[in-house]
């Protein structure tokens, strides 16, 4: 996995920063570095589609369900949306 992809999608999940004032209290946080190597890996493994809005419905999905397991946070599909597109546009229009 290239380091510049993950330091983008790192950037992506700060700008977003789903933990808000949260974030300060996670000691091992790395810039949500985990969980952007996480993501990638599962839009490897699972996403088969080629078709892009089925390919963001899964991205969504995908951010979706780490940030929520990672910290334990409920999140809506419609407050991944955003964070999911822009992590495409980075997987998959570069």
């Amino acid at each position: 996995m290239e380091q510049e992809i993950i330091d983008k999608v790192k950037l992506v999940l700060n700008d977003w920063n789903p933990l808000g004032k949260n974030a300060s209290k996670i000691e091992d946080l790395k810039e949500y570095e985990i969980e952007a190597i996480d993501i990638l890996f599962y839009i490897d493994f699972e996403i088969t589609s080629k078709r892009p809005v089925e390919v963001k419905k899964q991205i969504q999905r995908i951010v979706k369900g780490i940030i929520t397991e990672a910290f334990k946070i409920d999140l809506t599909n419609e407050e991944c949306r955003i964070p999911a597109e822009k992590i495409y546009q980075i997987v998959y229009e570069k």
